[in-house]
């Protein structure tokens, strides 16, 4: 099988950046950008599941809150 393989140019702060975020030092910057998308795609699962439950609490909150009996309570 042969890899295709393409050529990317970085700036030197880019580079520095990446080195130091490096697990181990044999870790290739292959490895590390596969890691680094890996806990992209982690962190956009979880707010979408945050963004679900805030959605629905938003509802049930309403409900609980927008009611006539607290409405009298305020004018007590």
């Amino acid at each position: 099988m042969v890899k295709e393989i393409s050529t990317i140019q970085l700036d030197k702060s880019v580079i520095s950046d990446l080195k130091k975020l490096k697990r181990s030092p044999r870790e290739t910057y292959v490895e590390l950008i596969r890691y680094l998308i890996t806990l992209a795609k982690r962190d956009d699962l979880k707010n979408q599941y945050d963004e679900f439950l805030h959605k629905t609490q938003q509802k049930k909150m309403k409900e609980l809150w927008d009611n006539k009996e607290d409405e009298k309570w305020e004018n007590v």
